[in-house]
């Protein structure tokens, strides 16, 4: 045999980048490990463009490497795309992790996670260097996004900068095959954050595992503990006693939204709710969500917790801190965002004794500086499938692809559930929730969230999108950011959003319901029927026929208004057939005939084509919710009451006139029949379940007069799971594709994705005007 035919295969060398979820995930070291089993030299690095591998070796081995990018990547990790350039070899003898080059990434980077199995096991386990550490991380779990300041990912570019590693973590951070090998976020007792208990006015009490002792017995004795978590400060306390949650309701000024409970391990889930294999593994799921589930009648928590409701927000603990904290105490805890109503999330200890002094009996601080705000996701099961109402920690970032590359646009969301996002080549960044703008402290926060994207993803933003409505403080702040500013139709946005997360670009019908955007044509629409087209332009087809709302903004926080608007124009404003209404009994004479002639008169009073304002109507026909609540208080008590009704009732009551365009669907015949119901003193689950049914037929007849086969449901309504079901079987049995927001919520915190959508296709004359 000759030389030649003995001599080794030439090596070659590769220049990969890949891209998507690719950073904080554990990619490099996965890297690392593979290369060095295949024999390859070289480097793995994360940059602003993705994660860059150059890798010399065989080709057969560069093949395999390439392939096991694609199919045996970390389980956080999402590869979206690979590109492969060869070079010439120039001799590396070992394979190396580096620090790339460079500014920028954000949509590489992955959002928050739980601690993993081995990092809960190794706070459990007396005989481990990180027993009863709350700051325990590795390469797969682990504060992510809310400790990064500048990208890509690394070390010295989170707020774990001011942490050195002690020898002991240096030496598991270099060792090739350590679980820690490259982990960014990890720390311990002798180099990492430390937990001090604080008062209510900051002074200190403890530190170290004594506060962790100190903080659990001022649980068990009912008093109301800050935390500060993963991305925020939340509010603790005992689940079960009615007493310490009666009090924070109290003090936090919440009287009936439902609080969401923390879960040990255990049977507590099974004591107190009935969730599906579904829900349990969205809880087990390592975004540790708070998951919508069915409670168990005679659940042993206190009623407060979710007064008038049959379902509760439950989730696992996010971090070491809430493990150890939840294992001490051994019971439920109520776990809520850590601010005042109407303020933004806490997030560091100045702000947390100034806004939760007053609150708090004590404070569980720690001095790992967050990065930016994250309140708790929170998710449900709609329709078979998992489905976000509140987009934050463990989801966000969240990454849309686009079909094509377009400006750099900052959207800035609604009035409502803000959140930003930030359009860039060719996909969409999507922020995590802010909350309602009603402060300015929550603008602040806004424009902060906003100017972060821009900063960590090292973009020029071309142009500002926001929402129409002159009267919202996100439309004054885009106003103010400097680029042209695109005015996006608020129903149009959603549509947009719903469209863009499904990957649709043919034509579709877009049925957008919910409380109320401010329509082109000046009135308050939320009933809408649109025709998207394929370049993302719309039509409104049709809609809801339209009542007046007595009182405007009054009117959303009482549903009695929305009925009397509703039944004055059934009525065609007859004051003997009001009078003789159910509304009458909800009206002292004081009130009745100012808001009659208002009526009258279209004063203070718009009009509206609001599928949530129906909603509200009905809940004050059935005695459900007759005065002021949390927004979306009426609409949820009328879907529980459907819900524990079931079927039965026909899909009518809502018909369509399509002799006009837009053409108007009458809720008369629907009306009608809720008004005979209540005088035969029917349930309100049957008057729910009429409700419910005749909106299924309504989106039937509308998609049929869209004329698409794609059919969007989006827009607030929509995150009734009953509705949604009841539309989604419908449409399927009428032979159209239904999609819903599933990733995006479908609510106000979906608005920026649509508007940054549809903002950078806009025409935007050079001066902005």
């Amino acid at each position: 045999m000759s030389a030649a035919a003995t001599r080794a295969p030439s090596p070659a060398r590769w220049h990969l980048v890949v891209t998507g979820r690719v950073q904080g995930v554990g990619f490099r070291p996965f890297v690392a490990e593979r290369a060095r089993r295949l024999g390859i030299t070289g480097s793995v690095g994360n940059t602003p463009s993705g994660v860059v591998i150059e890798a010399e070796g065989r080709e057969a081995a560069l093949v395999a490497l390439r392939a096991a990018l694609e199919q045996e990547a970390p389980p956080a990790a999402r590869v979206d795309a690979i590109t492969v350039t060869a070079s010439r070899p120039v001799g590396d003898t070992t394979f190396r992790v580096v620090q790339g080059p460079g500014q920028g990434g954000a949509p590489a980077l992955a959002p928050d996670r739980a601690p993993c199995p081995d990092c809960r096991a190794e706070i459990r386990d007396p005989e481990a260097r990180r027993h009863r550490y709350p700051f325990t991380a590795c390469t797969v779990c682990g504060p992510r996004w809310s400790i990064a300041t500048a990208l890509p990912w690394d070390r010295s570019q989170t707020t774990l900068d001011g942490f050195p590693l002690c020898a002991a973590c240096r030496a598991e951070f270099e060792a090739p095959g350590d679980r820690r090998f490259h982990a960014e976020a990890m720390a311990c007792p002798d180099c990492g954050p430390q937990v001090t208990l604080r008062g209510p006015d900051g002074s200190e009490h403890a530190t170290g595992d004594a506060a962790l002792h100190a903080a659990v017995n001022a649980l068990r004795e009912g008093q109301i503990l800050a935390l500060k978590g993963l991305g925020g400060f939340q509010l603790l306390v005992d689940a079960t006693r009615q007493d310490a949650v009666a009090r924070l309701r109290a003090r936090k000024q919440r009287p009936d939204k439902p609080l969401a409970v923390m879960l040990p391990d255990g049977d507590w889930l099974d004591q107190v709710a009935r969730a599906t294999g579904a829900e349990r593994t969205l809880l087990d799921a390592p975004e540790a969500p708070i998951v919508l589930v069915d409670r168990r009648p005679g659940a042993p928590l206190a009623e407060g917790v979710a007064p008038g409701f049959n379902r509760l927000g439950l989730m696992r603990p996010a971090t070491p801190l809430h493990h150890l904290l939840l294992e001490g105490f051994a019971g439920p805890l109520v776990c809520t965002s850590g601010n005042r109503g109407g303020e933004p999330l806490c997030i560091d200890t100045a702000e947390a004794v100034t806004r939760l002094g007053m609150i708090a009996d004590g404070i569980l601080d720690h001095d790992r500086p967050i990065a930016r705000a994250l309140d708790d996701s929170v998710v449900q099961i709609a329709a078979g499938r998992p489905q976000c109402l509140r987009l934050g920690r463990g989801y966000a970032p969240l990454r849309v692809p686009l079909p094509d590359a377009g400006p750099v646009t900052l959207a800035l969301g609604g009035h409502l559930k803000a959140a930003p996002a930030l359009a860039l080549e060719d996909d969409v960044v999507v922020g995590a929730h802010v909350g309602d703008l009603d402060s300015d402290a929550a603008l602040h926060r806004l424009a902060g969230e906003a100017r972060a994207l821009g900063e960590l993803c090292g973009v020029d933003i071309a142009r500002v999108a926001c929402d129409r409505h002159p009267d919202y403080a996100s439309t004054s702040l885009a106003g103010g950011w400097g680029p042209p500013v695109v005015a996006v139709q608020h129903h149009h946005a959603h549509a947009a959003a719903c469209l863009a997360e499904h990957g649709v670009r043919e034509p579709a019908v877009a049925l957008v319901w919910d409380g109320m955007g401010l329509g082109e044509d000046g009135t308050l629409w939320g009933g809408e029927c649109l025709a998207v087209d394929a370049d993302g332009g719309f039509q409104r087809r049709g809609h809801l026929r339209p009542f007046r709302l007595p009182g405007a903004e009054a009117a959303i926080r009482e549903p009695r208004r929305a009925l009397l608007g509703l039944l004055h124009a059934h009525f065609d404003g007859d004051p003997a057939a009001l009078e003789a209404s159910p509304a009458r009994a909800l009206f002292t004479a004081a009130e009745w005939h100012p808001l009659l002639a208002a009526l009258e008169r279209g004063i203070h009073a718009p009009w509206t084509t609001s599928v949530g304002r129906l909603f509200d109507a009905v809940a004050a026909l059935e005695g459900l919710r007759t005065g002021a609540g949390f927004e979306g208080q009426a609409a949820m008590l009328v879907q529980q009451a459907a819900e524990a009704a079931g079927g039965g009732v026909d899909a009518s009551g809502i018909s369509l006139s399509t002799a006009t365009t837009p053409w108007r669907a009458d809720w008369g015949p629907l009306v009608a029949a809720l008004l005979a119901d209540h005088a035969g003193a029917a349930t309100p689950g049957r008057m729910a379940a009429r409700l419910h049914g005749a909106l299924a037929g309504f989106a039937v007849d509308a998609a049929r007069a869209g004329g698409h086969a794609t059919v969007a449901l989006t827009g607030g309504c929509f995150q009734n799971r009953w509705l949604l079901q009841q539309c989604v079987d419908a449409l399927q049995a009428a032979g159209f594709r239904p999609l819903w927001p599933q990733r995006i919520p479908p609510n106000d915190g979906g608005l920026a994705l649509g508007q940054a959508v549809i903002g950078r296709r806009a025409a935007v004359p050079p001066n902005g005007d």
